[in-house]
């Protein structure tokens, strides 16, 4: 059995979702200084250079994480993941989304979810999606894309920051 693609590139309408590369950093770096999206997040001083460089490391390390990049002018406008393949299970996170304040409420979430989800469900039968306890925006936001929430409060920690999360999944 030949290990899945955790790094495609993806086409949509309007983004191109590629592999994070290390020379993203300066890009991604600059929408990520937003404080406001963070704000919600267990992690919410990750707009800071050096906790979001600690973020940018693991996404490249993981060999999991992408760019976001607008098609038409090819400018980065955030970053999303997989995470956590379960083999046994069939089943992967995909997680540490965000995407620059100028493409919240449209459609660019959606279709990035759709883009990452269509690929994961070829090689899993079931994706998660770990949202904080308090971020009621991001909740919606799953709630949108078809997520259904599992019962119960999950526990997780990452880079010292422990939270609480709930967790939605979309099932094949």
């Amino acid at each position: 059995m030949t290990e899945p693609n955790f790094q495609p590139t993806l086409i949509g309408d309007s983004v191109v979702i590629r592999p994070l590369q290390k020379h993203d950093w300066t890009e991604m770096f600059e929408v990520a200084s937003d404080p406001l999206i963070w704000e919600l997040h267990p992690a919410s001083d990750r707009y800071k250079e050096p906790v979001f460089r600690k973020f940018f490391d693991g996404a490249l390390a993981a060999r999991m994480g992408f760019a976001i990049v607008n098609k038409a002018t090819g400018a980065i406008i955030g970053s999303s993941r997989y995470y956590g393949h379960d083999v046994v299970a069939r089943e992967i996170e995909i997680g540490w989304t965000f995407l620059s304040r100028t493409y919240w409420g449209g459609k660019t979430n959606a279709e990035v979810k759709r883009l990452m989800l269509d690929h994961a469900l070829t090689f899993v039968d079931t994706v998660v999606f770990w949202v904080g306890e308090h971020n009621r925006r991001s909740q919606r936001a799953m709630e949108k894309i078809g997520g259904v929430r599992r019962q119960g409060l999950y526990p997780r920690t990452f880079d010292g920051v422990e939270s609480i999360s709930v967790v939605f999944e979309i099932r094949k």
